[in-house]
Order: C-alpha cells, then structure tokens, then sequence
C-alpha cells in the first residue's frame, strides 16, 4: 500500500522571493502596457491629469523591487543552506534525460523523468533563460529612464549605458525591445502556470500548493 508523506520543497525565504517576483511582473506588465500604448487618460479636462506620472512612477517603482529580487534569487542560488542549487542549473546536459522530459510532457510516453537535481533539463533551460531575460528588460529599462536624466542617481546610471541605445539604432528601437520581452515573459508566465497545474493534477504532490506551505507530498511503498 502506498501512502504520501509531507517533504520540505522549498524554504521561507524561496517562497517570499516567489511571491514578490509574480506581483512584481503582474504590476509591470499592465503598467508597461499601458506607457507603451496609453489607451486612457481618464475624463475631463487634460491639464490636471498624471495618469502616465502615477504609471510609471509605479512601473519604476516595481521594476527596480524585481531587480532586488532577482538578486536575491542568484544570490541563494550560490549560498543558501537549503536551496544553493546553482548545479540545477546544468541539468539540461543530461541529454537522455532531457529527451524523456520532453516526451513525457508532450504526452507521447508515461515514463516520469528521473532527477536528481530539483530542476529537470526542461526547467533549468526555463529558469536559465528566465535570467538572461531579466537582464535584458532590466538593462533595456534602465536606458528608457535615464534617457531624459543627466544629473543624480538615474543619470550615474544612464551614463555607462548610453552606448546600448546608439548600438541598437536609438531610444524607439530600445523600446520595442522592451515591449518584446515582456511579451517572452508573458509566454513563460502561460507555459509555467500550465505546467505546474498539469504536473499536480497528474501526480497530486501539491506541487502548486507548495508554493504557500513549502510542501510537497510524495508517494512512497510500504
């Protein structure tokens, strides 16, 4: 007969570094949208209106908590006690394994890919590229908020940075490319949610669960 147990997934300090990075993107996303293409400025007369001012005042505000975030993330990737997993990011080289993975979760074949690391090869691709598109938005949007400012914190920023917008062809090229790599984060978003309700309504370990109790239930053989 077979029973569950409850195992420790994921620390304290893993799931506030979760949770602030999800209600991080879902504020600059909407926000993001709406400086790229302003579908309102509320009614009335135009002169008393900051609706773009409150925008991305908020924008700033959460993109810089994300970039905190992120930090906070690499930076138990290498020290946590509980989650210093930075060789999870090298899982993708176990090649056969890799295959197992993608043929499992493209329903061709039942076998569960077997890891011993906390990510599979599919995840460690994911959650590797997650990074270097952080950084790419986070560097694009600090050449967009320096763009006006020569003086203080954002223009000592600016300054080093002023070169990525001349290479890239100007401020409306740099903007686009913004505006693509939060549609890259919307599609991680979609294929992460996907995959995480797919894998808990399948095994049942409370995979999704996990994120707010930090545990998660495997089945073992008596």
């Amino acid at each position: 007969m077979d029973k569950r147990v409850a195992i420790k997934e994921w620390s304290l300090a893993m799931r506030a570094n979760h949770w602030l990075m999800a209600l991080s993107i879902f504020i600059l996303i909407p926000t993001g949208f709406y400086i790229y293409s302003p579908f309102t400025i509320g009614a009335g007369e135009t002169s008393g209106k900051f609706l773009m001012g409150y925008m991305r005042y908020i924008h700033i505000l959460f993109g810089t908590i994300l970039t905190f975030v992120f930090i906070w993330r690499i930076y138990m990737m290498f020290f946590s006690r509980f989650h210093a997993d930075f060789k999870d990011f090298f899982a993708w080289t176990n090649f056969r394994n890799f295959w197992t993975q993608i043929k499992f979760y493209a329903l061709i074949s039942e076998e569960k890919p077997q890891h011993t690391h906390l990510y599979g090869p599919l995840q460690s691709i994911a959650y590797g590229g997650l990074i270097i598109l952080w950084l790419l938005i986070v560097v694009t949007g600090l050449v967009l908020m320096g763009a006006n400012h020569d003086a203080g914190v954002i223009g000592a920023i600016n300054g080093p940075l002023l070169w990525i917008g001349n290479l890239l062809g100007g401020l409306g090229i740099v903007r686009y490319i913004h505006h693509i790599l939060t549609w890259l984060f919307i599609i991680f978003i979609a294929v992460h949610l996907y995959m995480a309700f797919w894998y808990d309504v399948v095994f049942k370990e409370g995979t999704v669960s996990s994120m707010i109790s930090g545990r998660i239930f495997r089945k073992i053989e008596e």
